[in-house]
């Protein structure tokens, strides 16, 4: 094992599928700590208040995610956790997002026991982890389409762009409310909100608070 097997988190709205995963993250990884969360806000609170966390795996289709891109803020807000996408998507798309949002891996949940546990490995020692059936898929028409603007400072369209609690964070950014103050508005940690706060700014094409405030305030009088 060429890898420090601390602890591990596991995003994903499906139990069952958290209870496998932490199973073999545990009994064949060797991880002594396993957290489960069942959404991308959860997943986030555990992130900020959990110092050691060395891998995250998130599912595409929980709450909160919305879109591979929105896994941008988590890389750029905790660059010393491995964060890979464990999904049931085979779309090209979402495993291109994925990997342009900075991503160590891409697993798809239909992968045996034996190639899944490989995967989790390869990621967990360093590899960037890139699933076979990116290659069979490449040229299928169904899948071919174009990816994002991944530059430092894309354009947003409206507020068709953010995700709902991202909306409900730049609401109350507007109003001038702190961090803390966003947090507890909204029940979240405030390393969640931190993190909002990073994926806000990339997607305004902003670097400061009053930027963003004044994009949003824009943005949120045009809905």
């Amino acid at each position: 094992m060429t890898y420090e097997a601390g602890t591990a988190l596991v995003a994903d709205d499906d139990e069952l599928f958290r209870v496998a995963l932490k199973s073999i993250l545990r009994e064949r990884l060797g991880y002594g700590d396993v957290i489960e969360a069942g959404s991308l806000d959860e997943a986030l609170d555990r992130l900020g208040t959990e110092e050691d966390i060395s891998v995250a795996l998130f599912d595409l289709s929980m709450p909160g995610v919305e879109s591979p891109a929105n896994l941008r803020a988590v890389r750029e807000c905790f660059p010393n956790t491995r964060v890979a996408v464990v999904s049931g998507s085979k779309r090209r798309r979402d495993i291109l997002m994925a990997f342009d949002a900075g991503v160590h891996g891409y697993v798809p949940k239909s992968l045996g026991l034996a190639e899944l546990t490989k995967a989790l490995r390869a990621i967990a020692e360093g590899t960037i982890y890139a699933p076979q059936l990116l290659a069979e898929i490449s040229a299928d028409p169904d899948n071919r389409s174009d990816l994002p603007d991944s530059g430092p400072n894309p354009k947003p369209k409206g507020t068709a762009e953010l995700t709902r609690r991202q909306r409900d964070v730049l609401a109350l950014l507007v109003q001038g409310k702190s961090n803390k103050e966003i947090a507890r508005a909204l029940n979240l940690g405030e390393g969640t909100v931190k993190v909002h706060m990073a994926a806000l700014f990339r997607t305004l094409g902003v670097s400061t608070r009053a930027a963003a405030a004044a994009a949003g305030s824009k943005l949120l009088s045009d809905t």
